[in-house]
Parts: C-alpha cells; structure tokens; sequence
C-alpha cells in the first residue's frame, strides 16, 4: 500500500525520472533547461497556474524562444474559467511520462505546485467526480447557516471533521460530497491508499537560495511583471470573455492587477501588495517541500553554474544507477 502522502522515493528499478522544486524564483526553469540540455531530456509544467492559457507574464511562463528548443509540456492546456484539479494533472501527466521515457528522453517536472507533485507520483485517493449541483447546495446551505457543513460532516465522519477546519468550506464540501455520493466516509477511502506512479525511479531536486536574495529577487520580478503589462495581460483576458471571478485571477499578482483595473489601489500599493503575497506563497512553498521526504536540496539559484554543475553529476549518477 502506498504511503498517504508525501514524494516517492529513489529506487533501482524503472525509468529514470526527475522533478525541480523549490519556492517560487529559485530559477527551477532554468536549471531544467540546462538539465535537459545535458541528458537530454524534455520539461513538463508542474505549476498550477501556467497551465491556463493567457496567464503568462504574472506566471513567468516562458516564452517559446527562451524554451531553447527544448519540448515543453503542459503549459496552455486548459481555458481560464476551466476547473483544473490536481486529478486532472495526474490524468494527463503521467501517460505524458511514459511518452517521454519511451522516447529515450528524460522526463523532467519542474514547478513549485507540491500538490500537484504529490499527486503524480503518489497518486490520489479514489474518490468520485465532482457533483457540481451537490456542490452547490452545500454552498448554498453553509452561506445560509454558516457552521453548518462541519456540524454535518462530525456526524457523517468525524476523523474528517477533525481534520478540516470549520471554516474551510472548500474542504469541507469535498468531504460531505464524497461522503454522500459514495455512502461512506472520506477517511475511509484514505484508509485505502493510493496509486503511485508506476513504472519509474524518482530523484526529486530542491533548490535553496538564500531567503533574503530570493525575496529581494521576487520584489524586483514584481516590479518588472507590472512594468512588463501585466495590468494590460488582465484586461486582455477580460475581453475575450472570461469574468473575474476565474481561478487565476486570484493568483497573487493578478489579483493585485485587477484591484489596480477597477481604480480600488494605486500602481504602488498594486506592487507592494505583489510583492507582499508572492514571499509569503514563497514561505509557504518551502515549508510544504521542508516536509517532503526524499527531496535532495542543494544551496542556491538554479541559473548558477556551480550549482548546475552539482546537480548535473548528482543526475548523471542516478541516470547511470539504473542502466
């Protein structure tokens, strides 16, 4: 039975494969594309918001020069107001993989979405789809009496209860959802395990910088993605149709560029407000992957050359381990 969380470890037995995580900034882009360069290999999105058509300055997706001709996947997949889940970046990534491998190339995840991560090589539980008009009415019952999912879900499944803050109503929808279309409790479905990925050996690679460099470097991207028309990028996608209440726009960055759109904030308080959530979803990042077993970090920014020099004999001599 696979374990309830967290990254597959290395093993002997499989393809190779490796994933660059890391807080958002810590150059993980560019070292894929010198890694993949070397080996050779081809890149596959691991962020959750660079799969969204449209969204690119204030997700520093890369344009298709700066690709270098190396294949990118899973970038521009799904339409702003699509709900993209972390099941469907299982779904679509792992066949990818295998496409990959069977080429000869070498499979690299890059992004600092650890859920998404998690998902791909842990698998998920098999929980059933998504009842959007069960959904709804949960929604529904909770804005009329808040309180009221989490008094449900003690009965219905109490260790879910235990576990789900009473304010979290995304989570606490998902756990009566399961609850009623499956007629049993979540927590029992965990209790059954997941699927990891099969098929392969994992090496994941953390990058470290230095806390203040990052935080300087991500208050300086800021500055340049506003400079670089990321208001403009937002009124674009406005008008092809989408509405603001689309999941990117909540990203931080873009959040900050609508409030700027609708005359609720200056240009400056717009960037300091940026700067303001992009460290903090940067700490955040570095928590979850702290708690990751099996991550191998190595000290500083992706782009720099001692530091791809290491990880590049660190790979070469887990790509060899196997052959």
């Amino acid at each position: 039975m696979a374990p309830p969380a967290g990254l597959a470890l290395e093993s002997h037995a499989g393809s190779p494969l490796l994933a660059v995580v890391g807080p958002t900034g810590s150059g993980k882009s560019e070292l894929a594309l010198s890694l993949a360069e070397s080996f050779p290999g081809e890149i596959v999105n691991c962020d959750s918001l660079q799969i969204y058509r449209y969204f690119d300055i204030g997700t520093a997706k890369l344009s298709y020069a700066e690709r270098r001709g190396i294949p990118h996947h899973l970038l521009d997949v799904a339409d702003p107001d699509e709900l993209f889940t972390a099941g469907d970046y299982l779904r679509l990534a792992r066949p990818l993989l295998t496409e990959i491998a069977a080429r000869g190339r070498l499979p690299i995840v890059v992004g600092g979405t650890g859920l998404y991560l998690r998902a791909l090589l842990g698998g998920l539980f098999p929980g059933p789809a998504r009842e959007p008009a069960l959904r709804e009415r949960l929604a529904s019952r909770e804005a009329g009496r808040p309180g009221s999912l989490h008094r449900i879900l003690r009965r219905l499944d109490p260790p879910s209860a235990a576990r789900i803050h009473a304010n979290d109503t995304r989570k606490l929808i998902r756990a009566l959802e399961v609850c009623l279309l499956e007629r049993r409790p979540l927590s029992s479905l965990f209790a059954e395990g997941r699927d990891p990925l099969p098929g392969f050996r994992v090496l994941v690679v953390g990058l470290d910088p230095p806390r203040q460099a990052l935080y300087h470097r991500l208050d300086e991207r800021c500055r340049r993605m506003f400079a670089g028309g990321l208001a403009e990028e937002c009124r674009a996608i406005l008008a092809r149709g989408f509405a603001r209440s689309a999941k990117p726009f909540d990203a931080f960055g873009y959040r900050q560029a609508l409030a700027l759109l609708c005359g609720q904030c200056s240009l400056e308080q717009a960037v300091e407000d940026a700067q303001r959530a992009t460290r903090r979803y940067a700490k955040r990042q570095w928590t979850w992957f702290r708690r990751e077993p099996g991550v191998e970090w190595f000290a500083g920014f992706g782009e720099d050359p001692n530091l791809q020099a290491a990880v590049g004999e660190r790979v070469r001599a887990f790509h060899n381990a196997g052959a």
